[in-house]
């Protein structure tokens, strides 16, 4: 029998201005976090996206709303910024320093781009949004980036989503135009400012930092006529892919700002490359998602929890909602 579709609430007509807050501090939290509304929330979103770029590439034409047209505006915007504040050229240990400059007109401009950005009756929720997206693109302290803060920019999407901005036609464009968009502002802010890997497992982990295209990507690839998993150890194709496909594209920067053989830099992307389909790769990189990202405290306790995502226990995040191709 086909699983019931899982969907996200419409919030925006009876929206609560919510000063979000941070709920987890230890392990035993997060068996209070994956039995929350945040967690049904954010899985529910995560997976209807994953499902609207099924066999599709990149170029391929998609709706573009008014609403994602002014949020790919924004990321522009966002990318011009970063030649205000060139990195710094003294040595520095860990990160440039100049990205602190960079992430401080973010925290400053975020209300005001916010403002701009989405439509009135959404404004009582730019305070609580301004969580998502200033966290979205690494940390001004620590100068680092991990997949914490893709999970911040994908909150931010999916906060926007529940309040209106955003219609079950835009969530193709949500993944192939916005977040591709995204992915690229990041890696450039990452090499430009050298961030450290924010909860990385070192070389055992799956990336050092992004997870959600190595997701999304997958499902894009399902039932490709020629591409296989195992494609992505021969570079020619790599690099004739990705542009089309996310999954290619991540494999092309690692190739870009790392050095040696991709088994040994990449061990857990050079295994997976050895699963016989795209469908198993993607049921498979699903679970480690919630394994790697959501339910590990180094990764989530950063998460802050209000209205949009709550911390209490009245809906049930449903294993059913995963993809098991």
């Amino acid at each position: 029998m086909e699983a019931i579709q899982p969907q996200l609430p419409s919030l925006i007509s009876n929206y609560i201005p919510t000063e979000p807050r941070k709920c987890i501090h230890e392990a035993k939290d997060i068996q209070t976090f994956l039995h929350s509304k945040a967690f049904s929330r954010l899985l529910t979103f995560i997976v209807l996206l994953n499902g609207s770029v099924l066999k599709k590439k990149i170029s391929d034409p998609c709706h573009v709303s008014l609403q994602t047209q002014r949020v790919l505006d924004m990321l522009d915007m966002l990318d011009g910024w970063l030649a205000e504040f060139p990195p710094l050229q003294n040595p520095q240990r860990f990160g440039n320093k100049a990205f602190r400059q960079w992430h401080e007109k973010l925290q400053q401009s975020a209300d005001s781009l916010m403002y701009s950005v989405l439509p009135q009756n959404m404004h009582d929720a730019v305070p609580e949004l301004n969580e998502y997206l200033t966290n979205a693109f690494g940390n001004s302290v620590r100068i680092d980036y991990g997949s914490g803060h893709e999970l911040s920019f994908c909150a931010w999407l999916c906060g926007v989503t529940m309040l209106g901005g955003f219609q079950p036609e835009d969530y193709q464009a949500l993944v192939l135009r916005i977040f591709v968009r995204y992915l690229e502002l990041v890696r450039k802010i990452q090499r430009s400012y050298t961030l450290e890997p924010a909860g990385s497992h070192g070389v055992w982990g799956l990336d050092d930092h992004q997870f959600l295209p190595y997701l999304w990507g997958s499902e894009q690839l399902i039932e490709h006529p020629r591409l296989k998993p195992k494609s992505v150890l021969q570079p020619e194709i790599v690099e004739a892919m990705a542009g089309e496909y996310m999954y290619f594209r991540c494999i092309q920067y690692i190739a870009e700002v790392k050095r040696g053989p991709f088994h040994e830099h990449s061990p857990m992307l050079y295994d997976i490359s050895t699963v016989p389909s795209w469908n198993k790769v993607n049921s498979g990189m699903a679970k480690m998602y919630i394994a790697e990202v959501l339910k590990k405290v180094p990764v989530v306790q950063h998460f802050k929890f209000g209205y949009l995502f709550p911390f209490d226990e009245h809906e049930k995040a449903h294993a059913s909602n995963l993809p098991t191709k």
